[in-house]
């Protein structure tokens, strides 16, 4: 009982405040914004102002504070109840690196609306700016945001927190070449004219505020699914998501409707560093999931799993990114089942455990635990495999012990009765006790707890097994004691197994056997990003040098920091292979993301 009070003391006071933002959304609260920006690629910036609609909550209170991240303020206003604008004074806090700093701004009496008039850095953390010849086309310039996770204070001053939630419209101004999109309801935008302009009418987090640049065209894939994109990629994707209403068709029946409107997927370019960002209404998604055989869309599963998990029900704060990834990885996996087959959900969930098991021991073992105090930290940190996968496993255990029906049901009704609002594991908990929890034989508590602050895996967890990975490691094992490659019968090999295949290559294979598997299946050369970079950790762990021209020529090509960031570490581990990874990192760094720049200079240190 002690424990017990003791973690939900613990849970309590990592939900009373959010340490990463320096805002006072307590005292007072904008639960409305508008947005009026151009976008100069010239200058790589954007400048304009937001208008803040201003709820406050203490009587007393005569300051409102922001957040930002290098940004240049011009003035700050404020209107008064008689509709009248008055300059305000405004000072910037100590900046911290990881952080930013905070906008203070002295409001004499409690303003409905103050505006900043500001301009972004050309190297705000949240936005990319590519040039003509760094985009698919060659011929247009490109620019997009990636705000989670404390990255949209860096191009818009603002409470930058998940625990508040807020609507915005907005206003773009750009080259009349190019068309702007937002996560948001785009279409009043019928008319490529450098003027655009959007609304968002459901509450979201600011990390979900999401804008991007450049000439891009259309596609419908049903009457609210879609794809933008560069030319030379919106056939590709149109055929590759074409199952995405499916998907949502399937969501929708088992957690509760579709709650934004539209589903369109914008295609980035191979910079933009994740695989996908679940920007509500317009999911950013990268082209390396594109393979031509729809074997890499459990991603659209995942980033469509965001409009329930994450995007309507939202984590509070970076130390439960549980609460929005380990949701979503169960949905994605429920998905997937019911549109590919379970066979294929449960070889999807096995590679996502053999990531986990791979990582575990490279984190601290605080780390490990789904609730983790990330004071004092950069929230990056915290996009481990652990909120993913181990919150996807707790949820499996709930499933398992209870049965799918009965958890799906309490899953469609935990979705409706926190919609548009912010969770904690706290108040998770609570509702699981006040639910699921009744039958203390079916589940205990502390079986729950184990999983939520356990470091590792927990005592009940079971391992997903596949017959298809048995029968693939039986082939391996055959081969590598024979050097017969007949005896690798893969012309039934899913992408699955193949990856499940060079994964879990014994450290005895020998470099003239990659050189063997290399001639015959053509791996490096391979046009899938997962199996590429599969094969490229296995060679540069292997010294099989063979590959490295290709290495080089992926870590010029892709951005995703998946992809990018443990190939460096590798190679910067190679005997002489520092130098080897600075030199290419020289000259990929312009095309890569600044969070991606960040992520590999930081190994690079090290």
């Amino acid at each position: 009982m002690r424990l017990l009070v003791v973690l939900l003391v613990f849970f309590a006071v990592v939900a009373k405040a959010d340490p990463h933002s320096f805002s006072n959304s307590d005292i007072v609260s904008h639960p409305h914004l508008q947005l009026d920006l151009t976008a100069d690629f010239d200058k790589k910036q954007l400048s304009g102002f937001v208008e803040l609609d201003l709820e406050w909550h203490l009587p007393e209170a005569r300051e409102l504070v922001l957040d930002s991240r290098d940004l240049t303020v011009q003035r700050v206003m404020g209107r008064t109840a008689e509709g009248q604008w008055q300059a305000l004074s405004h000072q910037f806090g100590k900046k911290q690196a990881d952080h930013g700093q905070a906008l203070i701004i002295g409001c004499p009496e409690q303003y409905n609306k103050v505006r900043v008039y500001y301009h972004t850095s050309p190297n705000a953390s949240g936005l990319q700016w590519l040039s003509a010849e760094q985009t698919s086309e060659k011929t247009q310039p490109f620019m997009f945001s990636q705000s989670q996770s404390i990255h949209a204070r860096s191009w818009i001053p603002l409470q930058d927190t998940p625990e508040r939630r807020l609507t915005f419209s907005a206003r773009i101004h750009t080259p009349k070449t190019l068309l702007a999109v937002m996560g948001a309801d785009n279409s009043a935008n019928l008319e490529r004219d450098g003027d655009y302009q959007f609304e968002m009418p459901q509450p979201i987090p600011a990390y979900l505020i999401a804008l991007a640049v450049g000439d891009l065209h259309f596609k419908a894939m049903s009457e609210r699914t879609g794809v933008y994109a560069e030319r030379a990629w919106l056939d590709k994707a149109v055929a590759e998501f074409g199952d995405t209403e499916q998907m949502m068709q399937v969501a929708g029946r088992m957690y509760g409707d579709y709650a934004w409107g539209r589903y369109d997927i914008l295609v980035l370019p191979a910079s933009f560093p994740f695989g996908g960002m679940e920007n509500p209404r317009l999911s950013f998604i990268t082209p390396t999931v594109i393979a031509g055989d729809k074997s890499l869309v459990s991603l659209i599963a995942h980033e469509l799993a965001h409009s329930w998990s994450g995007n309507l029900v939202t984590n509070a704060s970076w130390h439960e990114l549980w609460l929005n990834e380990g949701f979503t990885n169960y949905v994605e996996n429920r998905i997937m089942a019911a549109v590919y087959g379970e066979e294929r959900a449960l070889l999807e969930r096995q590679l996502a455990v053999q990531e986990l098991q791979a990582e575990l021991p490279d984190l601290a073992p605080a780390d490990t635990r789904l609730v983790t105090d990330y004071s004092g930290r950069d929230p990056d940190e915290a996009f481990t495999q652990v909120p993913y996968v181990k919150g996807m496993l707790l949820l499996q255990f709930l499933e398992q012990r209870f049965g799918r029906e009965k958890f799906d049901a309490f899953l469609k009704h935990y979705f409706a009765n926190f919609a548009f609002q912010s969770m904690t594991t706290e108040r998770f908990l609570r509702y699981l006790r006040q639910t699921l929890l009744q039958d203390p034989d079916t589940v205990s508590f502390g079986e729950v707890l184990e999983w939520l602050n356990q470091p590792g895996l927990a005592s009940t967890f079971v391992a997903p097994q596949s017959d298809a990975f048995a029968q693939v490691d039986r082939q391996a094992s055959q081969w590598q004691q024979s050097d017969d490659l007949s005896k690798l019968q893969t012309t039934d090999w899913s992408i699955h197994q193949w990856l499940h295949f060079i994964n879990q290559l014994s450290a005895s294979v020998r470099p003239d056997q990659l050189a063997a598997l290399d001639q015959t299946f053509g791996l490096s050369q391979s046009q899938n990003a997962e199996i590429a970079s599969a094969w490229f950790a296995q060679a540069i762990s292997r010294n099989y040098q063979s590959a490295l021209p290709h290495i080089k020529t992926f870590l010029l090509q892709v951005g995703r920091r998946k992809f990018v960031v443990p190939l460096y570490q590798q190679l910067a581990s190679m005997p002489g292979g520092q130098a080897m990874a600075t030199q290419i990192y020289q000259q990929a760094k312009a095309g890569y993301h600044p969070l991606t720049q960040v992520a590999v200079e930081r190994v690079l240190k090290r």
